[in-house]
């Protein structure tokens, strides 16, 4: 459905006289804009942030902070999607600026771009709400960085919506700040605040993948600002024709516990909530089988779970995907029980038919010599992959996605 206008979001229109309008308004709309589709090129999973995570030397309330993402498809027009789903206090924003990053917090001020909101620069998005801006023709070439730069106003929340694993450095600086000025870094941090989604205005209809995982999925174990987390290295393989979207969360869990929602509580908006999807990429389940204290069942609710997300992928016409769990040897979540859920899982995932690939990532970085274990030389701390190890799980990736193209 084309987008006319930026929109702020509370809860799903219902009522009939709302549907009506709805429907008004799609059948006056230009025919062009019928052949034209927001499709992603970035995104995160929002997540509730902590006293931990929130800045410490500073504030976000009358400051500005500046933010890079790193794109995997081009286009000529864009919007971002910004999130305050997990805070209870609204988020008043001056304004926000886009522009081409060049090196630390330095941007091309030749470049620079506002956002507008409903045709204004200001902003507030609602608690547990989320905000649209509106188009802004905006050349993005594939698999470049864009520099966000958000100046909050005299409200934010004291646990703001954010993204804890940027591992990307997010700067703030006290006051406004302004394309041709000095951006003088009071604090460095590495989460991103209230950005969710960057996307581009196709008149084609590209390739998008949405990736639900763990820490793996997210980069611990990446380079700080080197975005070389597997789904860049994906992206990248897939010379920038096809959009990553990387909704993975540290210590997430499938099921239950872990670190913000489980998959089961968070797919449907993380992922089924994208726009412009074609296939999806499941890929968790490490901290549910290394936390389990019933084996058998934890085996049993995980490819329920699985079964679940495939249904509702295939509901709506998409492929999905499976990647097979990676090794817990040399871990605090090994024993020869949990070992026995992730071999029983990772059969289920390779064997059952379910999926429409799979991304066999266990088999990718296992040491040869002990298969329980990952390579030496591709493991971080035994549990997370390091940089190579993500460059062998992104080219692998991109092998399996990119055949059905």
């Amino acid at each position: 459905m084309p987008y006319l206008k930026s929109r702020i979001h509370l809860a799903p229109l219902s009522s009939l006289k709302h549907c009506a309008i709805a429907l008004a308004l799609t059948c006056i709309a230009p025919m062009s804009i019928h052949a034209q589709n927001w499709v992603g090129t970035w995104a995160t999973a929002p997540e509730y942030t902590g006293e931990n995570d929130m800045p410490r030397k500073t504030t976000l309330t009358g400051n500005a902070l500046r933010q890079t993402i790193h794109t995997s498809l081009g286009g000529e027009t864009i919007r971002l999607k910004l999130s305050n789903e997990f805070s209870d206090a609204p988020v008043e924003i001056k304004d926000i600026y886009i522009s081409q990053p060049t090196d630390s917090s330095a941007i091309d001020a030749s470049k620079a771009t506002y956002l507008k909101f409903d045709g204004k620069r200001s902003v507030t998005i609602p608690p547990h709400g989320y905000v649209y801006s509106d188009p802004v023709d905006y050349h993005i070439t594939p698999l470049q960085l864009l520099s966000v730069t958000t100046n909050y106003g005299s409200q934010t929340p004291p646990h703001a919506t954010s993204h804890r694993g940027s591992r990307t450095t997010s700067f703030i600086m006290e006051g406004e700040s302004k394309p041709k000025k000095p951006f003088k870094t009071s604090e460095r941090l590495e989460h991103w605040y209230n950005i969710a989604s960057l996307e581009v205005l196709r008149d084609d209809s590209p390739e998008c993948i949405a990736v639900i995982g763990n820490s793996i999925t997210d980069g611990r174990g990446s380079t700080t600002d080197h975005q070389n987390r597997w789904t860049d290295v994906c992206a990248e393989s897939l010379g920038g024709n096809v959009g990553i979207l990387n909704l993975g969360i540290g210590g997430n869990c499938v099921l239950s516990g872990g670190i913000s929602q489980p998959a089961v509580k968070r797919f449907d908006r993380d992922i089924m909530g994208q726009n412009g999807i074609t296939a999806i990429v499941v890929y968790e389940g490490i901290n549910d089988i290394g936390g389990s204290r019933n084996a058998e069942q934890t085996a049993q609710n995980l490819i329920k779970a699985y079964e679940s997300f495939i249904e509702q992928g295939h509901a709506k016409g998409l492929k999905v995907y499976g990647g097979t769990i990676t090794q817990i040897g040399h871990t605090d979540y090994w024993s020869h029980i949990h070992e026995g859920v992730r071999q029983t899982v990772n059969e289920w995932i390779r064997t059952s038919g379910k999926f429409d690939g799979v991304i066999d990532f266990d088999a990718i970085i296992a040491d040869p010599q002990k298969p329980t274990q990952m390579n030496p030389a591709y493991q971080f701390d035994w549990l997370h992959p390091n940089a190579e190890g993500y460059k062998a799980m992104g080219q692998a990736a991109a092998r399996v996605l990119g055949s059905d193209r």
